[in-house]
Formats: structure tokens, C-alpha cells, sequence
């Protein structure tokens, strides 16, 4: 079963209690695609710049990522975040964030992605999201990602996208914020009828729930005495 994956390319600065990076492979699609790659074929799709080399290309290649459709911007430089965690690694402060190249980025999938059995749409600008779902109609399931920034500056976009999907993957405190709802199961109920059949909320250190029209399963995380980076 192939999977394409669109989303963020990116460096990572990293700041914890626990230790620092300055520079470390990052991004919405890298981290799904690493994962991912031990279950399936993966293509990822995102923009790079210069300064993303052949060591960070050997990271996606070691897992078998197939890297055809990442977008090399000559002259550019790659999507840079950096942040801070708290002694409670559920909390963080965004330092810095520099959009670069994946600030004019206009998702271009070759064939072979556009045919992939299956689609993530990883965290970035619901339009986006929407866009490569045309691209991709026979791809079954589709899952979404996205987070408190759409959720506040492009509320509507979203929703529509979220309607093309079948499934979408958000936290605890984004789906309440997505419908302005006290509990949770509220906030899911209505995701759920703008028509996704799954919704995955994620619930950072203790696990996270699968829910559906005919009920629900947790699953509580694996417990790691340390942490090194929460991302």
C-alpha cells in the first residue's frame, strides 16, 4: 500500500530541560514519514532550500522514503522553528519561526504521488490541504493534521477541508477550540458530522483516542522515564 505525505520540511531548534539542539531534521512530513515508513512505501512532498543536504536526505533515504517530489528552491533556505519546553513538556513557547521557502509553497505531486492508495495531509495551511486532496480523489482513507494557528486564522478554510477527509488528527485543546466546547466528546461529535469517519485526538504524555460514530479506544502512551524532545 503507497502513501504520499505533503506537509513541512524543516530545522528544528530544540531547548529543554533535558538538553538543546540548534539544528535539528524536523517538520510535520519528516516526522510522519519516518514513522510511517516502517508500515509502508512512503512519498514525502514539501519544499527545501539550499541548505538541506545530502545528510539530511540519507535520514528519509536509511527508512526507504522515496524523496522525488521534495521541492529543491534554489537559492532558498528551509522552514526554520525553533522552542522551548517547560519542566511539564506539555508545556511550549515558540521562540522563532521562519517560513522561508515553505512560505510560497504550492504543493506540486507527480503522478505516482497524485495515485498513492492513501493521502496524509500533514500541518500546514488548510487551502493547501484542500488542494492537494483534489489532486489525490481516488487516495482512501485521507487523514488531516492541523493545530491552534489554522484553527485561529483560517477557522473556515478548515472546516471545509476537514469535509474531504476521512479522517483528522488534532489534540484535546484544538478540538475544543475548534467549536468553542467544553468537553471533548462534544467537540468530536461535531467533527464528526461534518463527515471524517475517525477522529484521532492526541493527548501528548498520556496516550490518545480513536473515535468513530459506533464508539471509542484510548490508548495510553508508552512511558519513557526521559524525555529528550517532546516534538
Amino acid at each position: 500500500m503507497s502513501l504520499v505525505v505533503v506537509g513541512s520540511i524543516a530545522f528544528d531548534a530544540i531547548k529543554s530541560p533535558f538538553g538543546e539542539r540548534e539544528r535539528a531534521l524536523g517538520g510535520s512530513a519528516v516526522h510522519f514519514s519516518l514513522a510511517a515508513s516502517y508500515f509502508t512505501d512512503v512519498r514525502v512532498v514539501g519544499p527545501v532550500g539550499d541548505d538541506f543536504g545530502e545528510e539530511e536526505y540519507a535520514v528519509l533515504h536509511r527508512h526507504g522514503v522515496n524523496t522525488d517530489d521534495i521541492e529543491h528552491v534554489e537559492g532558498g533556505k528551509t522552514f526554520f522553528w525553533a522552542g522551548e519546553y517547560e519542566w511539564n513538556v506539555s508545556v511550549r513557547h515558540t521562540l522563532d519561526t521562519q517560513l522561508n521557502v515553505f512560505g510560497e509553497f504550492q504543493p506540486k505531486l507527480s503522478d505516482e504521488s497524485k495515485a498513492a492508495d492513501t493521502l496524509f495531509l500533514a500541518n500546514i495551511q488548510p487551502d493547501l490541504q484542500r488542494e492537494v486532496r483534489e489532486q489525490c480523489k481516488s487516495a482512501k482513507p485521507a487523514a488531516l493534521d492541523s493545530m491552534n494557528y489554522w484553527i485561529e486564522t483560517a477557522r473556515d478554510s478548515l472546516l471545509r477541508t476537514i469535509g474531504t477527509v476521512d479522517m483528522v488528527l488534532m489534540n484535546d485543546d484544538e478540538v475544543r477550540m475548534l467549536f468553542e466546547q467544553p468537553t471533548l466528546l462534544k467537540g468530536v461529535r461535531q467533527l464528526l458530522e461534518l463527515g471524517p469517519r475517525v477522529v484521532v485526538v492526541k493527548q501528548g504524555e498520556y496516550g490518545a483516542a480513536l473515535f468513530t460514530e459506533a464508539g471509542f479506544f484510548a490508548l495510553p502512551a508508552y512511558p519513557l522515564e526521559t524525555v529528550l524532545d517532546p516534538t
